[in-house]
């Protein structure tokens, strides 16, 4: 317990092991007398920031969270019934079938969602239970009803409960068995809860009648108004900075620093609890299932993810085919079908940044759930894809449909089926582009401005703009023209619409009277052909899944570079 920012997050972080890689610890962290390592199942780590999926109801929260932390042993039933049975423990009966609500909805209450996080890192009834801030947002029924409830949880299963609170009522306060006050870094006191007035009356600061122990002991320690001053006898007054001080120095004095190493010793001879052993989960198919069926229903009730899109490209597509309704053959129509592929690649595949917020939630729901262990970052990356899959065909064939037949484009339905494979195809690695943004700039504003600019250069060296041998060779051609997406997208593109087509020549040339398709891909859009459409398709395809490996790579480099939360000795 501390003031703002004394460094209660930071305690509970490392006792926690996910301290960040720029913070040095140094100290003995013992459980049960031993070195331990904490494993799945074991410890729960419920953090002050809220992160939780918008789109679902508080059943449905918990039930997939259960699915995916209790093992495949116990029956769905069983699951659905232990799930509903902690929803219940935490007051959120009568809202059991409302949405969270974000963004978008508003939902459930900020109180009501910190008391699911709590369900939701509840259900393996963990031994270890790290609870940062648990009463920020509820008032102060709601927070004895939650905390007391957690006591008798923990006295019930044996479970430790280290929490950070910052000012708890006095109700709540009694609950805890033992004290860890801090000040700005520094310890204040630490040793048992009851003793802790005793240890302020002694050092000069008695907490007046009729007041909050722990009220008395933050205004006491609080130096962010040290205009005000703290009562020390009825002849002297203190600052608060002064008070530290005194408290500290008390607090180091022999009568208590040896009581505090006794205690240590004490807690350093203990060595009869049983070990943390990694308890059983649920294997990876059903994790990779249940995250899929999760992700599934998420993308269909979030409006922003696909549907808006779907609804702003129909509107384009109807647009873009009355614009350039039945093109035709004519010698000017072979612009004219190069304008209309290359602005329909670019829209479908820009238009992706529109879903950017969405993806950031979606991964701060990952990190959350993967700091806990709930599953890897494969199930994430592979869920995901699979999910997304039929949203994207769906934006690519409805608008495709409409414009291809409206423009008058090559007709037959190999066609057809090509073009909207290709808009598939492109569709899905620019969402895979910008995962990888999403997990490099978790910023959704930022992140769009990055994306929308990696977009926009790839874009420029797509063979459109500028034709291929006309582009700047260092840079712009080698390597730009080659790593861009829109280069093997376009002119699979321009294969499939102008192979086997004729047009007639223009006016001003008299030597023809005809010119072929091939003729102008190879003379005038200056496309390669050495290798069929479908090669094209081929390359887009392997593209994807490059995109996401590497979007798996950044998230699991990620992971490597917070060593003090996966390497952490525990000592």
């Amino acid at each position: 317990m501390g003031p703002s920012g004394c460094g209660k997050t930071t305690l509970l972080d490392t006792l926690a092991g996910r301290l960040g890689p720029d913070i040095n610890e140094d100290g003995v962290i013992l459980i049960n007398g031993r070195r331990e390592k904490l494993a799945f199942g074991t410890s729960a780590y419920v953090t002050q920031d809220i992160v939780l999926m918008s789109t679902l109801s508080v059943r449905e929260a918990v039930y997939y969270s259960a699915q995916l932390q209790l093992p495949d042993t116990t029956p769905l039933a069983k699951k659905r019934a232990h799930a509903e049975r902690v929803i219940r423990e935490m007051g959120l009966g009568d809202a059991m079938d409302t949405r969270i609500g974000g963004r978008i909805t508003k939902g459930i209450s900020g109180g009501q969602r910190k008391r699911l996080t709590i369900c939701i890192e509840m259900l393996t009834r963990p031994r270890l239970l790290f609870l940062d801030e648990p009463t920020s947002g509820l008032d102060s029924a709601a927070s004895y009803h939650v905390m007391s409830h957690i006591a008798r949880i923990a006295a019930r299963e044996g479970m430790t409960v280290v929490a950070a609170v910052h000012q708890p009522s006095g109700d709540v306060f009694e609950l805890f068995h033992s004290l860890c006050l801090l000040a700005y870094g520094r310890t204040v006191f630490f040793g048992e809860a009851a003793l802790a007035n005793q240890f302020f009356t002694q050092s000069g600061f008695p907490c007046p009648n009729m007041r909050n122990p722990s009220d008395h002991f933050l205004r006491t320690i609080n130096k962010d108004f040290d205009e005000k001053i703290v009562r020390r006898s009825r002849s002297r007054r203190k600052t608060a900075a002064q008070a530290i001080e005194i408290l500290v120095h008390a607090y180091q004095s022999p009568a208590y620093s040896e009581k505090t190493m006794s205690q240590i010793a004490e807690m350093k001879q203990i060595n009869g609890g049983a070990s943390f052993r990694r308890r059983e989960e649920a294997s990876f198919s059903t994790k990779l299932i249940v995250l899929t069926r999760r992700s599934f229903v998420n993308m269909h009730r979030d409006i922003g993810y696909y549907w808006m899109r779907l609804g702003v490209y129909v509107g384009i597509g109807l647009c873009l085919g009355t614009i350039f309704y039945q093109v035709g053959n004519s010698y000017s129509s072979i612009q004219t079908r190069c304008s209309v592929i290359m602005y329909t690649t670019a829209l479908l595949t820009f238009m992706a940044i529109g879903g950017f917020p969405s993806f950031v939630e979606d991964i701060k729901v990952f990190k959350r759930e993967r700091l806990s262990g709930h599953y890897g970052v494969a199930g994430f990356v592979i869920s995901n894809t699979l999910s997304a899959t039929p949203y994207l065909a769906i934006i690519a064939v409805i608008p495709g449909a409409m414009l291809y037949y409206l423009t008058g484009l090559t007709k037959g339905a190999d066609h057809f089926l090509y073009f909207v494979i290709t808009l598939c195809m492109c569709t899905l690695l620019v969402e895979s582009l910008m995962m990888i943004i999403a997990a490099l700039v978790p910023d959704f504003l930022m992140g769009i401005i990055v994306g929308a600019g990696v977009q926009g250069v790839l874009m420029l060296n797509g063979g459109f703009f500028r034709l291929p041998n006309e582009l700047p060779k260092p840079v712009w051609k080698y390597p730009f023209y080659y790593i861009s997406f829109h280069k093997y997208a376009v002119q699979g593109l321009y294969k499939n619409e102008f192979m086997g087509l004729t047009f007639p020549s223009d006016q001003l040339v008299q030597a023809n009277t005809t010119i072929s398709g091939i003729q102008v891909l190879r003379e005038n859009l200056e496309v390669e052909m050495g290798y069929s459409k479908w090669v094209d398709i081929v390359i887009l395809f392997g593209m994807m899944v490059l995109y996401r490996m590497i979007f798996f790579a950044v998230v699991k480099i990620g992971e490597e570079v917070r060593p003090k939360m996966r390497k952490m000795r525990w000592r």
